[in-house]
Order: C-alpha cells, then structure tokens, then sequence
C-alpha cells in the first residue's frame, strides 16, 4: 500500500456501459493501491450494467468542449482524480482536453492525440507503419493500390469488426464497399489473431506485454483466449508499440499467416475487451496507471510474467441485488 495520502483519488471509468470485468479489475487494482480509492463508472445511459457494480454511479454530460468546466467541477465533487476513458470514439476528446484537466488535478490515462489519430485512422496507421518498417497491412482508399486477389474491406474510421467483408474478390470488393461510409480496402491474409496487452508508462517505454490467442471471437471481442510466450515476437511488438506513441494500457491486433508471419492489424490505444486476461499472468495495466496517476513510483513494481499460462472463458452471469426498496 502506498505511504502517500490518497484521499480525493478516485477513479472515473468513461462509457462503462457494460465493460463489467473491466470495472472489477479496476476496483481491485485501487484496493490494492489504497482501501479509500473508490472506481466511479460513468456512461450517458443511467441504466447501464456497471451501475450495479462500481462503487458509484455517475450519468454523465456528453464529451463536448462546451462541457469540459462542468465535467472538471464534477470531477472534482466526486473526489476523482484519475480518468480511463474506454471507447474509441471519446479518447480524442479527452486526450485534447488532458492538460485542462491536469491543471484541476485530473490525470487522464490517455494516449496523446497525434497518436490517437494514427491509431484511430487506419489509413494513417498504415502509413505511419510502413514509413518506419513496420509489418503492417497495406490499407488504401483504392483498390488498385492494393496488390491481391482476395480482399478485405472495413470501414476506415472505428471498430475494425464493423461492416467488415472478408475475403472477397474484387468485384466483391469494391460493392460491399459501396454500403460503407469511408471504405478501406486490405490484401486478405490467411492466418490465426492474436492480441497483445501492453502498458506503456508517461515516457513511452512498454514495461510490459502479454500474447494472447484469440481462440474464439464474437462481434469483434474475444469470447475466449488463451495466453501464450514468444520471446521474439514479444520482443518486436514492444518495437512496434512504442513506436506509435501510445500510452498506458493498450492492446494491438496482429494477424500470424501459415509461416508464422506477423502482419499488424492495428493498435486499440485503449483497455481491450479481453485484456482482463493478461492481468491474471502479472501485466497489472490498471494498477500501474492508477499509480503513475498518484505520482507513486512504477518501477518499484515492475512486471513479473507468470510461468502459468492462462485461459479466459467470458460468460453471461447473474447478481443479486437484495434490499426493501430497489
């Protein structure tokens, strides 16, 4: 437990939703780092499922400009002074506010926005990766930049799994890209997915990365997932990581074809949606961050990689809430 006051250091989780493992880790992460440390979820939905979960409940104003003062007073009424935001849509908002709200004592565990924008635009991360020789995917506007015989098409902003066509020919190609808003187009890569969690600490250094298996996926999120070592593969994706400039936990997408080839998918700056697994192994991303956000001294707690590797298994499962007047 840390030597140092934590009071008023609670800790905001942004758009909640239903990201129910993610808040639990969360509140154990702050108890571990200090018993008064209390995890606030907070979405726009009053009725989300992490509302019976987090120790509190926050409805939040929308993420505009005009609401940074009465998000910051907010903050500051419910003693919050650490932000994870959680959903690719807001992490520009917040990242381009985040020296606002240090000024109010607010840390927000947030990459900043030149590399949000590389990240969040796969075409710019393409771009970006390829100037720098990294493995990653070619991704054009353009068909005909696109060299293959099987494509694949996505929308160039936003969840990669959305609209997503898969190894289609090119006339299959270029009408499923006729439905998208701002289609992209990439060479169809035969091979299996993995994840790799990371955390990368306010300097840009990873402390530490975990490869997982993505063994069954379900609109996009690993439904189960298994952790597993590589040294050299952990190696180059600490190389290629940190090459983007992200900070804190994050999780990249690499796609390994039949000869054991990576090819990068693309980097989620952000707490993935099976990155509860990796916590299990010693990558312990939300206690770093709640840490480093304290001003305590990560390196006094450096990662330790479990021998033990770890399957996780997501299911649906019930609470029950007892009381006279619910």
């Amino acid at each position: 437990m840390a030597a140092y006051s934590m009071t008023s250091s609670n800790l905001l989780i942004t758009s909640a939703s239903a990201k129910v493992p993610l808040v639990r880790a969360a509140m154990d992460a702050a108890a571990k780092l200090h018993s008064e440390i209390r995890v606030i979820a907070g979405d726009l939905n009053s009725n989300v499922l992490t509302k019976y979960i987090a120790h509190e409940f926050w409805t939040m104003q929308p993420t505009r400009d005009e609401n940074v003062p009465e998000l910051i007073h907010e903050c500051k009424q419910r003693g919050i002074r650490a932000i994870l935001p959680t959903r690719d849509g807001e992490l520009l908002f917040w990242s381009r506010h985040a020296m606002t709200f240090a000024e109010a004592g607010i840390k927000v565990i947030v990459s900043p926005p030149e590399s949000l924008e590389r990240c969040l635009d796969k075409t710019l991360f393409s771009e970006f990766g390829c100037q720098r020789g990294l493995p990653v995917i070619p991704t054009s506007s353009s068909i005909d930049d696109i060299d293959a015989k099987l494509f694949v098409v996505k929308e160039r902003f936003g969840a990669g799994s959305r609209s997503l066509g898969l190894s289609l020919n090119r006339d299959a190609a270029i009408v499923h890209a006729m439905a998208l808003q701002s289609p992209i187009f990439q060479p169809f890569i035969e091979g299996g997915e993995i994840s790799i969690d990371a955390w990368t600490n306010v300097h840009g250094h990873v402390d530490g990365l975990v490869l997982r298996r993505r063994d069954e996926v379900v609109n996009g999120e690993s439904r189960i997932t298994t952790t597993f070592r590589d040294a050299v593969l952990e190696s180059r994706a600490k190389q290629w990581i940190e090459a983007y400039g992200v900070r804190g936990p994050v999780v990249m997408q690499v796609l390994l074809d039949a000869a054991g080839v990576p090819h990068i998918i693309e980097l989620n700056a952000r707490f993935g949606g099976a990155s509860t697994t990796s916590i299990q192994v010693g990558l312990d991303s939300l206690y770093w961050s709640l840490l480093e956000a304290n001003g305590g001294d990560v390196s006094q707690h450096p990662f330790v990689r479990s021998a033990m590797e770890v399957r996780q298994v997501r299911i649906p499962t019930d609470i029950h809430i007892h009381g006279t007047n619910l």
